[in-house]
């Protein structure tokens, strides 16, 4: 018996395999579902940006008032005990950003008596949440 040229046209149809439409179905599922969890991080990603935005405006928002605040001579009204500006106003970064930022004076114990506690607090309405930004320096007499 001799072997069958390779070249030979009479290929049955048995051998002959495609996909069905069943496993196209699947394959299609499968891929939807990938693609519908791969989407769900977007919105993740996109809030976690905005948060980190707007944390980094709060912090150069207080940073500048620390640096304004740290100029002020002892006697400057600036430097007078309480919260600045006074009662629950609150000074504004805008009005993209609704970040607001107030400080407080605080005296020190004796014997640091010739230091201030200068509190700058900035915060933001976040997805219901109240985030804030804190920091304190210290002013000499």
């Amino acid at each position: 018996m001799r072997p069958r040229p390779s070249s030979s046209p009479s290929i049955s149809a048995a051998t002959q395999r495609g996909s069905t439409l069943i496993e196209l179905m699947v394959a299609l599922v499968i891929l939807a579902i990938g693609l519908l969890a791969v989407n769900q991080l977007f919105p993740a990603g996109t809030r976690s940006q905005v948060r980190d935005r707007m944390l980094a405006s709060a912090s150069g928002f207080v940073q500048q008032k620390i640096e304004q605040v740290s100029t002020y001579s002892w006697a400057d009204t600036g430097l007078s005990l309480g919260r600045h500006p006074t009662g629950t106003m609150a000074e504004g970064l805008g009005d993209f950003a609704k970040i607001r930022r107030y400080y407080t004076v605080d005296t020190m114990p004796i014997p640091l008596d010739n230091l201030r506690k200068v509190t700058v607090e900035a915060y933001w309405l976040s997805l219901g949440d109240t985030l804030r930004v804190r920091t304190s320096t210290y002013v000499r007499r």
